[in-house]
Parts: structure tokens; C-alpha cells; sequence
């Protein structure tokens, strides 16, 4: 299994959202605090047991003595254990509250709910068992979870006790030393809460601070599609443009191209897949730094379904999007990103940059390693420069300017704004946008991770508030940025 693939791996199976929001045709959910008999619920133990341990060998002995050989072999040992051992890192420890049924039920899933000790958040085990004894586990996934049913509802708080809790959860994870990066939170244009924590550079000691340029990951995915939209609004092309008439042969053949709409790409639902292939992780990652390098990474490339049947993440669709902006603008895609958002909105230190020069106060990348130095920088990991489907840098305050810039109509229209944020293929992404419905009211923005990496901005379109978290160690971010959502949904 190539790198990449492990880390889609990892973050699909930590980060998979499919039991905080409800199913088609779920209607409630009911929560029983007590654990199923026999092997199902040893198994459940075990896992739970597994993960507390932060233990190599423990990990290694529960994979070979409680999965099939299909679960095992989808990633090699060492990776499983990463996985394990992150887990049990970013929750500091799990217990066991309750197994959870739905309204109809799911009979091919255990929905374990637990309850995590450094940020005190419901997550959930959803568990696949073999259809046979012994019941081997032959899935899993790890996500957030909605508050169970036999616990009462959490009050509602004031803003002064939102701050106050996550305080309190921010000296937490400092203890712990689980955190490195910043987070800014707002509320419209005023700056509530801010905090750097870490090391930019663990090898000469450099602290972050409030300013430094971390790795967006996937979130130029925004900048793209706001890109787009500005090229609508100004009649240069249409969502229902034929991305035929703006990419050669030479990207991909006309047969493709031609069935395949601007709209397909933005909404990802054109069935293209990543460029992060065989090809990219056996080459030389100088090769790639305009985007005219990545036709030898994309021309191989076949939709998986017909465009517009349902929804796929797609790195190369939305790369594809950077090739049309420069062709409808005349402009290299990084200079018509930096001429119409990043200097609009105000967005200082934020660009594409390329990792073989010294850009002042940026971040490494670090994930935890084993060895004996802890950690391993992302350097030979990475794309040497970002582009339109990600790997650019920003900070908060960048961020916070960017949302604002959105909300006030510096970069697009009200009426588009309507139009990136909608859920087009009902799987709660809009054009380059995630969108959520929540207690809250409406929330977009995006999330970004790779080996290293970890960011996430959040707008609360209806409350007003603005989240940005931004990390330079695996999933450093997400777990922060979803704690800060569940307290701003408790806010009176």
C-alpha cells in the first residue's frame, strides 16, 4: 500500500462521519449502556482495551487475534498500529457508555458509543463482525457521535463559559502535548479566543505563533471554487460548461472531457479520482510545480461512474478547475488566486509556496514516529508546491479574513454565495465547500490533512462565529475544531 493511500486510509478510518449524521431514512436512535454477550462483546473490549494501552505489541496481538484476513490485510501491521496508537493519543483514552440501535435498524453494524478524555467529546466504534463465530471484526471506523439517548442533554452555555471550557480543554491538550499549531476564534470581526502552541520547528526548537503559515491541506479547495464562481459571475464560463472546451487531449481524452461539466467538478461528482497515484509517489516531487508538471499524473485517469451519478472526492477534478481558470483568464493559476482573494480579503502569508525555499515562519510537518527521535518531518512527503486541490499555506488570521471576505461580499455575490454553499449530491458538500445543518444553523468551510497536516475552518453562516484551527502533526486539528463546534451549539 503506497503512502497516500495509507493516510486516506487512517483519516477515513478516525474521521469517517457516517454515525454523526443520520442515514437515509434513519428516524431516531436509542442507547443501551449495556455491552452485547459472548464474543461480540469480548471483542468490543478488546478494542477499546487496545487503544488505552498505547501499546505496539498489544495492537499487533489484537489484529491477529481478533480481525479476518481481509481487515488485516488492508493495510500492512506497522500501519494498523499507527492508526491504534494515534487514536489512543488524540483521545487520550476511551470508556465504554452505551451500544446503540436505529430506527430501522442497521443489521450489519455494531455502533459502539464511547466517550474520549482529552476533549471530553461522544465518539462511536462502528464495528463490522463476521457473519460467523467466532465474530471476527472484519470493519472499523471511528468517528463522532451525536449525544446518546439515556444522557441528558448538556445545557446551554453563555459565550463567557464557552471561552472558559475552551480554556480548559486548550491546557488539557498543552499537558499533554498533544497539540501544535494555533486557533483563532471570532465572532463576526472581533477576535474572541487565540492561541499558538508547539514547535514550527522541532529541529531547531522555533515556537509557532499566531502568524505562522501552516499546510491548508485540501482547503485551496475554497479558493478554487470561489475562484470559479468570480469567472460566472463575470460570464467568462458556465457551470454547465463542458470542461471539453477548455482542456486538450492532452490532459484527458475528449471522450471524457467532453461528458464531464465544470458543475461535475466543483460538486465532485464527475467520478475522477486523485492524482496522488503509483505514478506521483515514483517520481520526484521537483517535477511538479505549475500545473501543466501533473498531465503525466492525471492523463491515465477514467471516471469511475457516469458524471453527475453520485458523489466521489475528487483531488483531480478540482485540480482540473486550476487548469481552467488559467486558461479562461490567461493568468498562472497562483497569481489569479493571489490577485482576486488573497489581496482582497487581506489574506498577508498566504500563497502556494515552493518547500525548497526559506519562507519565513512556516511550519514543518510532523507525524509521530516510533523511532528514536519521536517524530518524522513530511518533507519528502509532500507536493513541493501546493495548487488548486491543495497543499498551499495560510494562517488563522488569514482564514478569519477569508470568511469574512466571503460573509461581506468582497469576493462573490450573496446569490453565489447561495450557490457554493449547497448540498448539490446530498453528501453535505457544496462547490468546494462542506455544508453542514447543524443545531447551530447552517456551518461550511473545509478540512485539510496529509502526513503532517491537519486544518480546518468553520463558519457559522446564521451564529456568525468563525473556527479556525490549524495544525502541524496528524489530525491535530479536527478533533479541536469539532469540540469547539459541539460548545458554540450549546451557546444560548
Amino acid at each position: 500500500m503506497n503512502s497516500k493511500v495509507v493516510i486516506i486510509f487512517l483519516i477515513v478510518l478516525v474521521f469517517s462521519p457516517f454515525t454523526w449524521t443520520q442515514q437515509p431514512g434513519e428516524k431516531s436512535y436509542h442507547d443501551e449502556s449495556v455491552l452485547p454477550e459472548g464474543k461480540i462483546g469480548e471483542r468490543i473490549v478488546a478494542i477499546i482495551d487496545t487503544i488505552n494501552s498505547n501499546d505496539p505489541d498489544k495492537v499487533r496481538q489484537f489484529i491477529e487475534s481478533n480481525c479476518t484476513p481481509r481487515f488485516q490485510g488492508m493495510a500492512p501491521m506497522d500501519r494498523h498500529i499507527g492508526i491504534f496508537l494515534s487514536i489512543g493519543r488524540e483521545t487520550g483514552g476511551l470508556r465504554f457508555h452505551s451500544i446503540r440501535t436505529y430506527v430501522p435498524e442497521r443489521k450489519d453494524k455494531t455502533v459502539v458509543i464511547l466517550k474520549d478524555h482529552n476533549y471530553e467529546t461522544w465518539q462511536a466504534f462502528v464495528v463490522k463482525f463476521a457473519s460467523k463465530t467466532p465474530y471476527l471484526i472484519d470493519g472499523l471506523e471511528f468517528s463522532e457521535a451525536r449525544t446518546p439517548s439515556n444522557v441528558k442533554e448538556e445545557s446551554p452555555i453563555t459565550q463567557d463559559q464557552f471561552l472558559d471550557e475552551l480554556k480548559n480543554t486548550m491546557q488539557r491538550l498543552v499537558e499533554a502535548n498533544i497539540f501544535s499549531g494555533t486557533v483563532l476564534i471570532a465572532k463576526g470581526d472581533t477576535v474572541l479566543y487565540q492561541k499558538a502552541n508547539g514547535e514550527a520547528s522541532k529541529r531547531f526548537h522555533v515556537a509557532n505563533n499566531i502568524n505562522t503559515k501552516f499546510n491548508l491541506g485540501s482547503m485551496n479547495k475554497m479558493f478554487t471554487s470561489v475562484a470559479i464562481v468570480q469567472l460566472v459571475e463575470k460570464g467568462k464560463l458556465s457551470f454547465e460548461d463542458s470542461i471539453g472546451k477548455y482542456l486538450d487531449d492532452t490532459w484527458l481524452p475528449r471522450e471524457i472531457t467532453e461528458k464531464i461539466t465544470v458543475h461535475h467538478l466543483l460538486s465532485h461528482t464527475s467520478g475522477l479520482g486523485s492524482y496522488f497515484n503509483d505514478t506521483y509517489d515514483k517520481s520526484s516531487k521537483q517535477l511538479f510545480r505549475k500545473l501543466s508538471d501533473y498531465k503525466v499524473l492525471v492523463k491515465e485517469e477514467k471516471p469511475a461512474f457516469t458524471p453527475g451519478e453520485r458523489f466521489k472526492y475528487s483531488n483531480t477534478g478540482m485540480f482540473l478547475l486550476g487548469v481552467i481558470i488559467e486558461k479562461v483568464t490567461g493568468q498562472a493559476y497562483f497569481d489569479y488566486i493571489r490577485d482576486n482573494i488573497y489581496e482582497p480579503a487581506g489574506m498577508e502569508n498566504s500563497d502556494c509556496y515552493e518547500m525548497d525555499y526559506p519562507v519565513e515562519n512556516l511550519a514543518l510537518g510532523y507525524s509521530p514516529d516510533p523511532g528514536p527521535y519521536g517524530w518524522q518531518n513530511n518533507l519528502y512527503k509532500h507536493v513541493i508546491k501546493g495548487g488548486p486541490a491543495g497543499g498551499g499555506f495560510s494562517t488563522v488570521v488569514g482564514l478569519h479574513r477569508f470568511a469574512r471576505a466571503l460573509l461581506t461580499g468582497k469576493l462573490v455575490s450573496e446569490n453565489s454565495l447561495k450557490t457554493l454553499w449547497t448540498d448539490y449530491a446530498g453528501a453535505g458538500y457544496g462547490y468546494g465547500f462542506n455544508v453542514e445543518k447543524s443545531p447551530s444553523g447552517l456551518v461550511v468551510g473545509h478540512g485539510g490533512g496529509f502526513a503532517g497536516i491537519n486544518s480546518n475552518l468553520d463558519i457559522f453562516v446564521d451564529q456568525g462565529y468563525i473556527v479556525a484551527v490549524m495544525s502541524n502533526i496528524d489530525l491535530g486539528a479536527s478533533p479541536l475544531a469539532r469540540k469547539i463546534k459541539q460548545l458554540l451549539h450549546r451557546l444560548k
